[in-house]
């Protein structure tokens, strides 16, 4: 006999799969398995339609593709015997789903056999219908389940309570029909359908409103009852579990209650005694009374108010915490975070516990206990909480520091109580975990230090102490290297000593030496080198005696990598070697105090965005830094911007950002400053001298040779100066100190603004709507383009609710702005909306765009949908 054949028994089939060594082996022995079977089908032979149905199974559980044998589970449901219906009823279970088309077929023998004489015949119908009943099939056979729930075999009144709940489930509209039938099996004595019976109850009253009144009104002294009941009863072997008698029916009980309750003070009031007998009588040393203690925690915080309960209810949670089990102590923290709502100081008093969960060696009680922390802080106990906090930063794991700082971060700018405490804690932070630490809270550290004027000698000194120790953690850096550049004579006078602190010597050149080292160090990264430079410039005003050893780290950073870098040690270095006689308390005087209001709406987004986002792009520098134009970099709202008036001269701008008296001279004298003297100012700041009539249409390119330039490279600049084009020479003298802003040129042509010119296009036309395309391409960002779409109705009737949407590809972006209209009058009325496409494979691939109009004509809805596939090349 072939061992392959479609006679080989099931047990023989699952050892010769078991045998295979090989997945391949596994597949050939599977494909002349399933290739027997589909002759024996075809064949259809009744003897081995059960053994061939029982191999499918098998092999689906295995994960190969049954679905040819889908038609013989009907053939062997609709057979008459027991056996044939059993493996029948099970491969449906198995093999099909409510989604499968086939499942219409089965309704009819369903039906047949929920009237069947057998009531194990009965008993597999209902499994199945329990299992995958669909909404068509669940109208169709309700009546008849609704019939079996009164069945005089409990066996079946369980299954037919399990089936109606997968009815009520997939149409609700049914649920009605099942209230008087589930309120009977309430009041069953035999657990297996009680048990269904409260199931199909707590189903009914989340689904509809009339089943939750009567249930209130009708059972809930009932179901009291039955709970005390079991709580109370005596020990009975076939349900006990650990001690709990049948803890299953106690948790569903105690659901339904609570659904029951939420919300209703009358009924509430009813189980308040059983709640409290519940909670106090349950062992909690095993599984099974922790899960039922956690119900009945939850229904406790679900119902109306009762304080006393709550009470109760929190102090278990508390005992969770001290559980060894993971799962148990994360449920609590779970609930615990639910019952400060309710009860903030009944939590308070498990304060430690939670705590001690913070440290705890899983991660997700970790953070969930973090959470709790956060939500447990008031003004009474914030600076307690926050020094566990700190404590446990210092020894906790790297993959949490992150979390930890963040929170313990939000914790004190939320509820410091003062600033100095404030500014300690921050500090601890950064030094702990500086890294982890997110730009913005620097950022707010920094403001309110800026705030703090009777701190600031205060402050410096301690950034100083803890850089010392700490100098690896790149954020606490930043900060001290910021106070250093603004405060650095109060750190070396010693200046606003407080009591709590202790006298130190810092010299002048000690505190270069923080900075040095802080732009020296190869994994320091370019902001904070950046505001070294800066530092050090402003310690060059600072501390007279070390101006040439600053200089000489300056000059270091004219061979950086990063051309940023090198240009402002240029600049820096020509301020400190050639212009002593500048104003000093003018140009690198101490910022102004930051509006902490502003800063702090800002943070939250609710501000709109700087000018320089709306006007032009950011400029790309070379070795991968992104500078921003300078009135972004200077901090101005738009507001600020429109306000200035359009003739201001480079002479006022220069003067407003260097805090350089312009008009002093000018005032003397009755003559009007010209834009001239701004740029003979900048030249002169820079060692360039002041230029020659001849040479002021190239202004900006010798702004570039300074005076550390050899003499060739000045020739080569001269004579590329004497072969400018005349016409530049009219506007290069006002222009030019505005090129080394780099950002504030004269505005460009209309031409340079809007880039190549494209021809516009008709993108789409019908019998009453035609759209029309213009295009225009931003400076210096050939991937984006804006579009403008004109919306034309050229039909008699008025268009109503126009709504316009499109869709791109993966490789573009699309951006849409609200229409100029939603309405859209007849007979050549527009309304124009404007589109920005940006196209990351720009001169591979070109624009291509779906889209879908709607609007209302005399109140009906109409739909028009399209694709626009002639986009002009280049775009």
């Amino acid at each position: 006999m072939n061992p392959f054949s479609s006679s080989t028994r099931l047990r023989d089939m699952i050892r010769s799969i078991r045998a295979c060594k090989t997945a391949a082996e596994e597949r050939g022995v599977v494909r002349k398995e399933c290739a027997d079977i589909r002759a024996s089908i075809n064949e259809n032979d009744p003897h081995d339609r059960h053994r061939n149905l029982a191999k499918l199974m098998f092999i689906h559980m295995l994960g190969y593709p049954t679905h040819f044998g889908q038609m013989e589970c009907l053939k062997l449901i609709a057979s008459p015997g027991f056996p044939e219906k059993r493996i029948g009823y099970l491969g449906l279970m198995l093999l099909l789903d409510e989604r499968q088309e086939v499942l219409m077929l089965v309704t009819n023998s369903l039906k047949q056999d929920l009237n069947h004489t057998n009531q194990y015949v009965v008993g597999l119908a209902l499994c199945a219908l329990g299992n995958i009943c669909s909404a068509e099939m669940a109208r169709d056979l309700a009546p008849e389940v609704e019939r079996l729930i009164q069945f005089r075999d409990p066996n079946i009144r369980k299954k037919a309570a399990l089936c109606s709940t997968r009815i009520v489930r997939k149409v609700p509209d049914l649920a009605e029909n099942f209230i008087n039938a589930a309120s009977s099996l309430l009041k069953e004595k035999h657990h297996g359908v009680l048990i269904t019976g409260v199931q199909l109850c707590y189903e009914l009253c989340t689904i509809n409103d009339e089943a939750l009144e009567f249930f209130r009104k009708k059972c809930t002294e009932g179901l009291i009852k039955t709970l005390r009941d079991i709580t109370n009863s005596a020990y009975q072997p076939e349900y006990d579990v650990a001690g709990i008698t049948d803890p299953f029916l106690h948790i569903r009980l105690l659901k339904l209650l609570r659904v029951l309750g939420h919300g209703d003070a009358d009924a509430s009031d009813l189980m308040t005694d059983i709640l409290a007998q519940v909670a106090t009588k349950t062992e909690s040393n095993k599984n099974a009374g922790n899960a039922v203690l956690y119900e009945c925690v939850e229904t406790i915080m679900a119902i109306e108010d009762t304080s006393s309960l709550r009470v109760l209810a929190i102090n278990i949670l508390g005992r969770f915490l001290s559980n060894r089990d993971n799962n148990i102590r994360y449920v609590a923290l779970n609930m615990l975070m639910k019952a400060i709502a309710f009860d903030d100081q009944a939590v308070q008093r498990h304060r430690v516990t939670i705590l001690e969960c913070v440290k705890d060696p899983d991660a997700s009680i970790r953070k969930r206990a973090l959470e709790l922390v956060s939500l447990l802080v008031n003004e009474n106990n914030v600076k307690q909480l926050t020094k566990e906090l700190i404590d446990y930063l210092e020894i906790s794991d790297e993959d949490f520091k992150e979390d930890l700082s963040a929170k313990i971060c939000s914790i004190v700018e939320k509820f410091s109580p003062e600033k100095i405490w404030y500014i300690d804690q921050m500090l601890k932070v950064l030094s702990e975990a500086g890294k982890f630490v997110k730009d913005d809270v620097w950022h707010a550290l920094i403001v309110v230090i800026s705030n703090a004027s009777e701190l600031h000698g205060y402050t410096v000194r301690a950034l100083y102490k803890a850089v010392l120790t700490y100098s690896e953690q790149e954020t606490l850096v930043r900060v001290a290297i910021w106070c250093i550049g603004e405060y650095g004579d109060l750190l070396v006078n010693n200046v606003g000593m407080l009591g709590i602190e202790d006298p130190i010597t810092v010299t002048e050149c000690d505190a270069v030496d923080v900075v040095e080292d802080a732009i020296t160090r190869h994994n320091s990264d370019m902001t904070t080198k950046a505001m070294a430079l800066v530092a050090l410039l402003k310690l060059s005003s600072r501390c007279p005696s070390i101006s040439e050893r600053i200089k000489d780290v300056i000059l270091k950073q004219k061979g950086s990598l990063l051309l940023e870098m090198q240009q402002r040690a240029i600049e820096f270095n020509s301020i400190v070697e050639r212009h002593k006689n500048i104003r000093w308390s003018s140009l690198v005087e101490r910022m102004p105090v930051l509006d902490e209001a502003t800063f702090n709406v800002r943070r939250a987004g609710s501000l709109p965005a700087s000018v320089s986002t709306m006007a032009k792009p950011s400029v790309s520098i070379p070795n991968g830094v992104a500078a921003a134009p300078l009135v972004d970099l200077l901090d101005l709202d738009s507001d600020d911007i429109l306000a200035a008036p359009s003739s201001s001269s480079g002479a006022d701008f220069l003067q407003d950002l260097l805090g350089v008296d312009l008009g002093s001279s000018s005032a003397q004298s009755g003559a009007t400053p010209t834009p001239k003297a701004g740029t003979d100012l900048l030249l002169d700041i820079l060692s360039i001298g002041t230029p020659s009539p001849a040479q002021n249409s190239t202004s900006a390119i010798d702004l570039l040779s300074t005076a550390d330039m050899n003499n060739n490279s000045s020739t080569a600049l001269d004579t590329l100066s004497s072969s400018a084009p005349p016409h530049i020479a009219t506007t290069a003298s006002a222009g030019g100190m505005f090129d080394l802003l780099d950002g504030l040129s004269p505005s460009p042509s209309k031409e340079a603004t809007n880039g190549p010119a494209y021809p516009p296009i008709v993108a789409y036309e019908s019998s009453s709507l035609k759209i029309e395309f213009t295009f225009s391409k931003p400076t210096g960002n050939p991937q984006t383009t804006n579009v403008e779409a004109t919306f034309i109705n050229i039909s008699p009737n008025t268009f109503t609710d126009f709504v316009f949407q499109a869709a791109v590809p993966k490789f573009l972006q699309l951006h849409l702005d609200p229409a100029s209209s939603n309405a859209l009058p007849a007979n050549g009325g527009k309304v124009t909306q404007n589109l920005r496409v940006t196209n990351s494979q720009h001169g591979k691939k070109s624009l291509v765009m779906r889209m879908r109009i709607g609007y209302k004509v005399n109140g009906k809805d109409v739909l028009e949908e399209g694709q626009i596939n002639n986009f002009p090349r280049g775009l």
